[in-house]
């Protein structure tokens, strides 16, 4: 991999040009909302014909506030982003801060659109802010950024929602907010709007190619069972059995985890459950226990009359994965240079690499940046569809590269 890249101002690589187009990452920890949006805003705002700002940033801040700092900087330059379960850029990772990604130049073109989810559901909510596409002009390789709220319900109707409107030729790609693990509310951002139970999008052109890559590394754990009842997100039974003592005996897990949905949601972290679908295998976070029904709820359907199997993984096969998505992110460029890498990375993943593995995992996707920008938020869900109608992701690593 290549040596680690220059560092200018408040940590971020030096700005690489692609001719007409530029992409920048600032980044602040400053516990004052507004002065962390500022400061991080003048950072990414490196180039001349901003077109876009993306934030990731940490719930904790007044978010009205972070985004009246960032307006400050970028005036009417469109914005979107979401709070998070920590932020990545190239200088390592963090909690508590704000990471801003800036592109800019005549090579890209931008629309942004929001829409709350209502009577429609999160499909509709979807749908409607993906016609910001039907506005978009520009380049002949696009993508379509989605943020959306984790907590809302079954994040593949995101996917559905967003395919209705762009079909099977812009490729999704995104993840969801989140909120530190507490798995009470995530926000998203549009323009200078806080939201919650939103989806955000920004539909990105450019005249040069755009690269997406998915890994996960987890390993099956025993043999497979069938999903013998279930209804959207929620599993009640595995093979006729109730799928929580399932899970928990199958695993072996320890004594709180049976009683103390803190002490349950730390351990699901590291043990999702693997779907057999169509389109391959497919994983799912395991985000809450029932209790009372003796059920397990998923962040995203669990069809009934299916095959899973509950899955682990550990340093190795994690950073494995890491190797593999940003090699295929990178290898959808060809020939051209990285201008910078977007990565969206499970917190279930940042769960099995403790705080010195997570940031060997930076290290690693800045080695594949080849001296570019890397920005990045840990997330309660990935999106990446380049093929087909699946494409949400549990427990996985999406990375976006721009060349």
């Amino acid at each position: 991999m290549s040596p680690q890249p220059a560092v200018t101002g408040l940590g971020m690589p030096k700005v690489p040009t692609g001719g007409d187009r530029w992409l920048a990452v600032g980044r602040s920890g400053d516990p004052d909302a507004k002065r962390a949006g500022a400061e991080a805003a003048r950072a990414a705002l490196a180039g001349d014909d901003p077109r876009l700002l993306i934030v990731f940033c940490w719930d904790g801040y007044d978010l009205t506030g972070l985004l009246e700092g960032i307006a400050g900087e970028a005036g009417t330059v469109p914005v979107v982003g979401c709070s998070t379960a920590g932020e990545i850029s190239a200088s390592g990772p963090g909690d508590s801060g704000v990471v801003i990604t800036a592109i800019g130049g005549s090579g890209f073109s931008v629309a942004t659109a929001a829409a709350r989810v209502g009577s429609g559901g999160l499909r509709g909510a979807s749908a409607e802010a993906a016609a910001c596409v039907a506005t978009l002009g520009g380049g002949d390789h696009r993508v379509l950024l989605l943020l959306t709220d984790g907590l809302a319900g079954d994040q593949q109707e995101v996917v559905r929602g967003a395919y209705q409107q762009v079909g099977a030729e812009i490729p999704l790609v995104g993840g969801c907010a989140g909120d530190g693990l507490r798995m009470k509310a995530t926000f998203q951002l549009h323009g200078t709007t806080v939201l919650d139970n939103a989806v955000v999008a920004a539909a990105i052109a450019s005249n040069a190619p755009m690269g997406i890559g998915v890994r996960h590394g987890w390993r099956r754990v025993g043999d497979p069972m069938v999903v013998t009842s279930s209804s959207d997100n929620r599993v009640f039974t595995l093979d006729d059995r109730p799928a929580l003592d399932a899970y928990l005996e199958r695993l072996e897990a320890p004594e709180p985890t049976w009683s103390d949905p803190v002490a349950f949601t730390r351990f699901a972290l590291t043990h999702p459950l693997g779907l057999n679908r169509r389109s391959g295998e497919e994983v799912r976070f395991v985000a809450e226990a029932g209790f009372e029904d003796r059920s397990l709820v998923c962040i995203a359907q669990v069809p009934q009359g299916g095959q899973a199997w509950f899955m682990e993984g550990d340093e190795d096969s994690v950073l494995a994965a890491t190797d593999a998505a940003c090699a295929a992110a990178v290898a959808g460029l060809g020939d051209s240079a990285p201008l910078g890498l977007l990565a969206f990375d499970c917190i279930a993943r940042r769960g099995v690499l403790g705080d010195a593995g997570i940031a060997r995992e930076v290290e690693r996707i800045s080695g594949f940046a080849g001296g570019a920008p890397v920005a990045g938020f840990y997330t309660y869900g990935e999106i990446a569809r380049t093929h087909g109608m699946s494409g949400f992701h549990n427990q996985t690593l999406v990375v976006l590269a721009l060349a």
